[in-house]
């Protein structure tokens, strides 16, 4: 019984490309109860992987958090496994905005303590008392209101390069750090303020809402669906986009453009740029802006030492990361003191 991939990223990306077949980049989640995490993810490996199907996805006592691309013929055949899954009939699914064949290379199912890392204690409030889910529309309302304080609820490398109008952006590397310093810098406002917050596509304000009703706030409201399912109600009822720049997303694209606003800048030039890409030493892999200019300069690299140590043969490059811990740690997202030009 097969339960991991055998190809590589490379040999995937090879088949893909051969094939010639459409695939639609999703994402989902659901908070439910989940009695054996290691059994419901063996059960989605096997059924997913006979459908082709890619991606990352988080399995958790809690509920699961997907992010995946199907071949386009396989869709129904997904969405009828979907529903034969009782917590995850009719499942909101978030279909990308710009489509990329190559977004996931690996299908990646996890088990894991929780689908989004919020460092939250859930046992000390109800999670079930969210707030008030807006769609588009209402939450073009909502935002235009004085009384509305409007939060983006992502890290500070995905407000970097895209958000909505006037939104407070807190400078954060990870979700759990934002909890409090909003809770703290807004804590004038539990009774006064409509609190409106907003994500990628919904699973992070999901808990939020909850906790920061918990933590005194009366008036609470949360994007439906996230900037993905925001942008498509826009399209699709032609309403008016409030949102600038890119909207960052955890796959191969990086980002989706949903306005021509170019609001960030390259981090080593400082001209208008909103290309995320990671470091070619892959020692480093720093999550970084970098222009098409600068990656000629810089071979793809985030420093003159990261430049030459690519440059070197593979094999070198190799001994020099052998017995060094790739932790998480060297996976740093968007902050180092060499990127000169980082806000």
């Amino acid at each position: 019984m097969q339960l991991y991939n055998t190809l590589s990223a490379k040999e995937r990306a090879a088949l893909i490309k051969e094939a010639g077949q459409e695939r639609l980049t999703i994402s989902f989640y659901k908070y439910a109860h989940i009695g054996n995490p290691a059994i419901f993810r063996n059960h989605l490996f096997l059924h997913w992987n006979e459908l082709d199907v890619l991606g990352r996805i988080y399995v958790a006592h809690e509920g699961i958090n997907a992010q995946l691309s199907v071949p386009a013929e396989n869709f129904e055949a997904f969405k009828k496994h979907l529903d034969s899954i009782s917590f995850l009939e009719n499942v909101r699914l978030n279909i990308a905005i710009e489509q990329d064949n190559l977004s996931f290379l690996k299908l990646k199912v996890k088990v894991r303590r929780k689908i989004v890392a919020d460092g939250l204690n859930d046992s000390a409030f109800d999670v079930t008392n969210k707030g008030v889910h807006v769609n588009a529309e209402q939450f073009n309302e909502l935002i235009e209101d004085p009384d509305t304080v409007l939060v983006d609820m992502r890290n500070h490398y995905e407000s970097e390069i895209g958000h909505f109008k006037n939104a407070i952006t807190p400078d954060v590397d990870t979700f759990r750090d934002s909890l409090d310093i909003i809770e703290n810098d807004l804590a004038d406002h539990k009774e006064d303020k409509k609190l409106v917050m907003y994500c990628t596509g919904g699973i992070r304000c999901e808990k939020a809402s909850a906790y920061y009703k918990y933590k005194g706030f009366k008036q609470v409201y949360q994007l439906e669906g996230g900037i993905i399912e925001y942008t498509r109600q826009v399209n699709a009822k032609k309403l008016e986009n409030k949102f600038v720049g890119k909207n960052f997303v955890f796959d191969h694209r990086r980002s989706e453009r949903i306005s021509d606003d170019v609001i960030a800048q390259c981090h080593q030039c400082g001209q208008p740029c909103d290309t995320h890409v990671n470091c070619a030493n892959e020692a480093c892999h720093l999550l970084f802006i970098q222009c098409e200019e600068c990656a000629r300069k810089m071979d793809n690299c985030c420093s003159d030492s990261c430049k030459e140590i690519h440059a070197l043969p593979y094999e070198e490059q190799k001994a020099l990361r052998k017995g060094k811990t790739a932790s998480n740690k060297i996976f740093k997202k968007g902050r180092s003191e060499v990127l000169k030009f980082k806000k």
